[in-house]
């Protein structure tokens, strides 16, 4: 063991440590999870934090999802604060947004307190979502549901593994009140995998160069995290600027921005009451939303921790759509926080053109079909978040077929896996082609996906935002295309959803999901011709649709 306190090679060495742990960590949960939704889609995140709970660095995976990692250990830091509380080998779990949890319930996060010399140094910690939680409904999530006590299994930030050993009863309690248990056990064991590894990694980096120099690393690390980003928000634009916005249900979200040399503050006091149903969010959810718009505007390219975002100041009322209240429901947290993300961002693209883009389909679209498997009988559930179009830039066109810029590092099933474990075929995933995002730069297009369902009783449950409110576009250019779901039943009738929970759909019924074009930048009367030829070659608009928006085409 060595002591280089005062190396900065050491100190380097040690923070390349953590971040490669980090990414160990997500390697061995992914390697051994039970649900596509995880080894597939990597709807899950990996962090390393402090003693304290402060994140030092992070894994792959959604942004929203590292984002919640400190505030949850801090929750358990503070909960079991009695001397003895923690010991080497105890891991904690919860799932509960008035608990640590942030999200919703079916997001369940491990975490491990990491043990040098004596006392507490690290914790290592992940966060995934599971496909079943219990609650009202299959898949955890109800559009209807009116308190949370109705979405599932409540983990208020407990010990689920006590010196090592495992405490039977949490898991006895974990895998009754699934509709899925082996998956959720399977899931869980995952987790406490990659929050094991991580653990034995520091350990060994704590012994090879004392406990002292690893904690003094992480520390200097977070203070230089504070630096960059302080000198970066000098260079932003300064003042307060504002905007308001209606939501697809009616409503109208604030936003107000102020921008210093040293704070960057988001007030969304000025927003409607807490919704009886499930579209709320906590106000540390709201806190991630506005830390990425932060990162992004800021430092983007680097790895971030603690320190990058020490400038924000974050100010909600309690009782409000952003800051919900013990007990109302927060299934649909993640359109919620979508919409606080893109409104952060609306806000601000006109005072940086350069780093922020028109609006893109901002949604995660999330999609839970379900029932009994036609070949096995065993209950499956999907759960697929969707890919849509990105809003053009200055000088270039927004991307086709990406995540929302809320759910980050994550990929869509593949067709031979959703219906190799999921009672449905796949029948196409093709590019969208509504008219809509043009501009001199166009928005990306967004995607169209069939599911035909295999057996009879199954389930659909769907929340999508910008159905109604279009994708907004910059200095002229046409809005983007809705998100929406359309079920085309065998009697020859359809209809088209945006939110709906537990529509029963039956064998040879259609799920079409279709997910919007980003918005556009500029008048469409000044994008380059060749670039218009192009589109109608690949097969982005047609000919005719063309003419009338760009004139005539030689």
């Amino acid at each position: 063991m060595t002591d280089a306190s005062n190396d900065p090679i050491t100190m380097e060495i040690i923070q390349n440590s953590l971040q490669a742990t980090a990414d160990e960590m997500f390697a061995a949960m992914r390697k051994t999870a039970m649900s596509s939704i995880i080894y597939e889609v990597l709807d899950m995140g990996t962090g390393i934090l402090d003693a304290k709970g402060r994140i030092a660095s992070s894994g792959a995976g959604i942004p929203a999802f590292i984002g919640v990692l400190d505030k949850a250990v801090q929750v358990i830091v503070e909960k079991f604060s009695n001397e003895g509380d923690i010991e080497p080998g105890d891991v904690f779990t919860t799932n509960d947004p008035y608990y640590g949890g942030v999200t919703h319930l079916n997001d369940i996060i491990v975490a491990m307190p990491v043990f040098a010399d004596g006392h507490i140094i690290a914790w290592t910690a992940n966060i995934a979502h599971n496909s079943d939680v219990g609650g009202k409904s299959p898949g955890s999530l109800s559009a209807d549901a009116n308190e949370i006590f109705q979405e599932g299994l409540r983990l208020p930030a407990i010990k689920i593994i006590s010196c090592g050993n495992p405490i039977k009863p949490v898991f006895d309690i974990l895998m009754v009140n699934s509709r899925m248990p082996d998956f959720i056990e399977g899931d869980v064991w995952a987790a406490i995998a990659s929050v094991r590894i991580g653990a034995k990694r520091l350990e060994d980096i704590a012994e090879k160069y004392s406990a002292r120099t690893f904690e003094l690393a992480m520390s200097s690390f977070m203070d230089f995290g504070e630096q960059v980003s302080l000198a970066e928000l000098a260079k932003l634009p300064h003042g307060t600027f504002e905007l308001t916005e209606e939501q697809d249900d009616g409503r109208f979200y604030k936003v107000k921005v102020t921008i210093s040399d040293d704070e960057f503050i988001v007030d969304l006091r000025d927003n409607p009451d807490q919704d009886p149903g499930p579209t709320n969010t906590s106000r540390d959810g709201v806190m991630v939303c506005a830390q990425m718009i932060f990162k992004s505007l800021t430092d983007p390219y680097s790895p971030c921790n603690e320190g990058s975002f020490r400038p924000i100041r974050l100010l909600t009322r309690e009782g409000s759509v952003f800051h919900a209240r013990e007990p109302a429901p927060i299934g649909f947290y993640f359109e919620t926080e979508v919409r606080v993300y893109d409104l952060i961002w609306r806000c601000l693209a006109k005072q940086v053109p350069e780093r922020l883009a028109a609006g893109h389909f901002s949604s995660i679209c999330g999609t839970f079909i379900g029932g009994p498997h036609p070949d096995t009988g065993r209950h499956y559930t999907i759960i697929e978040p969707e890919v849509g179009g990105w809003g053009a830039a200055d000088g270039s066109d927004g991307n086709s077929a990406i995540f929302s810029g809320f759910h980050g590092e994550t990929y869509n099933c593949p067709a031979e896996i959703s219906e190799a474990r999921n009672g449905l075929f796949v029948d196409r995933m093709e590019l969208n082609e509504e008219p809509g995002g043009e501009g001199r730069w166009t928005g990306g297009k967004g995607i169209r996906l069939e599911y035909r369902i295999r057996s009879d009783g199954c389930f659909l449950t769907a929340g999508y935002t910008r159905s109604k409110i279009l994708p907004w576009s910059l200095e002229g250019g046409n809005e983007g295309t809705p998100n929406y779901v359309r079920v085309l039943k065998t009697d020859g009738s359809s209809e088209r959803y945006s939110f709906v929970s537990g529509l029963t759909v039956n064998k040879d019924d259609v799920i079409r999901i279709v997910t919007g074009a980003g918005g556009g930048l500029g008048s469409p009367a000044d994008r380059d011709r060749d670039a218009v030829k192009n589109d109608i070659r690949n097969g982005y608009i047609t000919k005719e649709r063309a003419e009338k928006i760009y004139g005539p085409i030689d």
